[in-house]
């Protein structure tokens, strides 16, 4: 193998045996792939809702028996089809006329649960940590955060479901 042979190689443009278009191909696949999978959570996430929330329905009560608060959720409240909201789930107080928010915050790289507690007349009377790290993160949460949020709520009203 002579020094000849190296730049015979070297020389030799590398061509696909399908041709150029192998590449558009295989990225064309790959997108395929991609919005197939999101298609499929989407559809997923959406017709397990009604199970999501109840899951979040005894989660919430289990945290207000843990803290031995009375309140209670009692029912899950259906999103109105054709409008955006808030993101996050509505839910009816036993024995009261006022709603809870179910929302999460993102606080230094964590999701953290929080309700607030809203009147007939859209006010938020309470916001309330639904889980043990959302206890130690809501002490140190600034309070413009938590005002930022309270805003957004009350400006839905709380009867945007």
């Amino acid at each position: 193998m002579s020094e000849t042979m190296k730049e015979k190689q070297e020389q030799q443009p590398i061509v696909s045996e399908n041709g150029p278009f192998v590449n558009i191909k295989d990225k064309a696949i790959l997108f395929a792939w991609i919005a197939g999978l999101l298609l499929l959570i989407s559809i997923l996430w959406t017709l397990t809702s009604s199970v999501q929330s109840n899951i979040l329905l005894r989660t919430i009560n289990s945290v207000f028996i843990n803290n031995e608060d009375t309140r209670r959720v009692s029912k899950y409240i259906q999103h109105k089809t054709g409008k955006t909201d808030l993101l996050g789930y509505w839910y009816l107080m036993l024995n009261s006329t006022d709603k809870l928010f179910m929302f999460g915050v993102f606080q230094d790289g964590i999701l953290v649960p929080l309700g607030a507690i809203v009147s007939d007349d859209g006010r938020v009377k309470d916001v309330i940590p639904l889980s043990a790290h959302a206890t130690q993160v809501f002490a140190n949460m600034p309070k413009s955060i938590l005002q930022m949020y309270i805003n957004r709520i009350e400006e839905n009203k709380g009867n945007g479901r």
